[in-house]
């Protein structure tokens, strides 16, 4: 078992994995993970940008193939936290040669909701409209470039998502912005709810296929330069 709301859909599939399946894993209206052979190799989600949306990378980066996983671990961030019931159809392969574990993907999603959590405890903001506030208490207030780029083009109507896909940013940039703007009273939310009795963290099952280090250096070093 895996802890959090990640549960359900990612129980999915460890089973599909394990019964190395080939096809799609529909979550609800969110979105779909492609798998083959038991393994993810593509992931999409309406809360996310897609690769045709995102930038190849920080320069002097190697591997041509970095929008694709920018995608696909933003897709899955918002899919394994999905309370919609997922449902498989298997199908065909897809023909992509990426090949990603259920494990790969818990492990990258704990991380980031670590996070995402520390900057703002309140998950409403990464689906809801981004909001600014019309007068800043302040009277000092330092941005990063991707803050001030959400506080220029946001419109009260898009969510992070949306204004991840306008600006070529990644979605987990754009809502770790956000949850900063919000931390500093720069955006219209709600006062986050009183800690519950945080989940009981219990390990992935042994029977899963290992999570892939090195891919998850490679990935967490390249949105590090990406800022």
């Amino acid at each position: 078992m895996v802890d959090g709301r990640a549960g359900r859909v990612a129980g999915v599939l460890g089973a599909l994995e394990r019964e190395r399946s080939t096809g799609l894993l529909r979550v609800g209206d969110d979105g779909a993970f492609h798998l083959d052979g038991g393994a993810v190799v593509h992931a999409e989600s309406r809360h996310a940008p897609g690769p045709g949306e995102l930038p190849g990378g920080p320069p002097g980066a190697s591997g041509p193939e970095l929008p694709e996983l920018f995608a696909l671990f933003d897709a899955a961030y918002f899919l394994l936290g999905s309370a919609a019931e997922p449902d498989f159809t298997a199908g065909p392969p897809s023909g992509r040669t990426r090949r990603i574990t259920a494990a790969t993907l818990v492990h990258e999603r704990r991380r980031r909701r670590v996070l995402l959590d520390a900057a703002w405890p309140d998950g409403g903001v990464d689906v809801a409209p981004v909001v600014p506030v019309r007068r800043v208490r302040r009277q000092r207030v330092i941005l990063t470039g991707v803050q001030a780029e959400i506080l220029l083009n946001a419109d009260g109507r898009r969510t992070p998502g949306e204004l991840a896909r306008e600006l070529g940013r990644t979605a987990f940039g754009c809502l770790l912005a956000v949850r900063g703007l919000a931390a500093a009273s720069l955006l219209r939310t709600q006062a986050p709810a009183p800690p519950a009795v945080p989940p009981a963290r219990v390990e992935i099952p042994a029977s899963w296929a290992p999570a892939d280090q090195d891919l998850l250096d490679r990935l967490r070093t390249a949105l590090t330069e990406l800022g």
